[in-house]
């Protein structure tokens, strides 16, 4: 296990073990494996552990094509998934939408105040002012008693087919960055067009995440398959290392998404 860590940070190690377990499980008793939902680091993780060879397979499902957040199933060889068998249910949200306006941080708020743990729900969609959740079925029910109000708003969940779920309009931008290091600070100068000094002081003001967590370190370096956001500016994704050019600078293939 050792050898495998120095792929990985020293705060991913619990994940790794975590995967390891997972798929010691399977092939114990040769019977499937669902997860709460990962968000796409951890997808990669999962991937790169479980690979292409072997009994067990994996195979991932967040009710939408387009999902970020989605539940691993891993599973023998001899499985074909199904959608059933990711157990997701989509729930729309009933509210007044003549009188009041919602927005996603009002609808990951109200999850959030009902004690819902984020690895229980996916992605929130949302379109022409329709709101929909994807959640996991075994806390299906008790997000439709508890979510009574998001916002200021009063509040109904009714289950939809997953296939009725909103496909999201993908207004993200495709760019291929020239970096000298995939230091934070850096990306993100690059990716939403700033000083590297003022991106700075933006991470240390705690407006920085990656994976979702805080950063506050500028030269915090980042990895393919991370989701960096930037408090009021968007979010990025470092989908792959192209190489580098000449000068050794880095090719590196984001998709960005400005807020």
């Amino acid at each position: 296990m050792t050898d495998i860590y120095q792929h990985y940070r020293p705060e991913e190690r619990a994940f790794v073990d975590q995967v390891h377990d997972w798929v010691s499980q399977v092939e114990r008793q040769y019977a499937p494996k669902l997860t709460d939902f990962l968000d796409p680091r951890q997808q990669a993780i999962a991937k790169e552990l479980v690979g292409t060879n072997g009994d067990v397979k994996w195979h991932l499902s967040g009710g939408t094509d387009e999902a970020e957040r989605q539940r691993l199933l891993l599973a023998p060889d001899y499985l074909t998934p199904s959608e059933e068998d990711y157990q997701l249910v989509l729930l729309e949200i009933v509210y007044p939408e003549k009188f009041v306006s919602l927005e996603h941080s009002h609808v990951l708020g109200a999850l959030m105040n009902i004690g819902l743990e984020r690895a229980k729900f996916g992605d929130i969609l949302i379109r022409d002012r329709v709101f929909q959740l994807i959640v996991s079925k075994d806390v299906a029910l008790y997000v439709q008693s508890e979510l009574t109000s998001v916002g200021r708003a009063t509040v109904t969940l009714e289950e939809r087919p997953l296939s009725s779920a909103l496909q999201m309009e993908d207004d993200a931008e495709h760019r291929l960055l020239l970096v000298p290091s995939l230091r934070l600070d850096t990306l993100l100068a690059q990716s939403f067009k700033l000083p590297r000094t003022k991106a700075t002081e933006l991470i240390k003001a705690k407006k920085a995440k990656v994976n979702f967590q805080v950063i506050e370190q500028a030269s915090y370096p980042v990895r393919p398959s991370d989701v960096v956001s930037l408090r009021g500016a968007g979010r990025m994704k470092v989908e792959s290392i192209e190489g580098t050019t000449k000068k050794d600078k880095l090719r590196v293939s984001v998709k960005i998404k400005k807020s």
